[in-house]
């Protein structure tokens, strides 16, 4: 049973980051871009260059599509992660101390989300992947990457 849970885990965190980037992508956009409701419920955008939350649109849109498409997935995730821990401690915490009193419950999971993927990297199906077949099918050399096991 261990090995084949083994074996799908590329599979398994490819869909995992795919999904975490689908909605973190979604955030940034409805901030951006005003669409999925935007950024106050009636379609409103943030205005460009406020501190923070333009910046951390700016940060959600690009590195969850990035974390999407598994393209720099490390770096992209590193700085989304970043950006979230930044949200909870400056924006959220001072409200309160746990995460369901404060509302930032949102911005402590994407945190971790994140940072998960900074270890594990894009998993199956990403571009990452792609990118490295075609260096080391050029007589690069790549170290494989093994799952990660317990």
């Amino acid at each position: 049973m261990t090995g084949r849970l083994n074996s799908a885990q590329p599979f398994a965190l490819g869909l995992f980051r795919m999904v975490i980037g689908l909605l973190f992508a979604c955030h940034g956009a409805a901030k951006l871009l005003g669409v999925l409701g935007g950024a106050d419920g009636d379609g409103g955008t943030v205005d460009t260059g406020t501190w923070p939350y333009w910046y951390a649109a700016v940060i959600e849109l690009v590195g969850g599509s990035l974390v999407l498409l598994g393209l720099g997935t490390r770096a992209a995730a590193f700085i989304s992660s970043g950006a979230m821990a930044y949200a909870y401690f400056k924006v959220h915490q001072p409200g309160a101390l746990w995460p369901v009193e404060n509302g930032g419950e949102g911005a402590a999971m994407y945190c971790w989300a994140m940072l998960l993927l900074v270890f594990t990297g894009s998993g199956a199906f990403g571009l990452d992947r792609l990118f490295t077949r075609r260096s080391s099918a050029n007589g690069q050399r790549t170290a494989e990457q093994a799952p990660a096991t317990a």
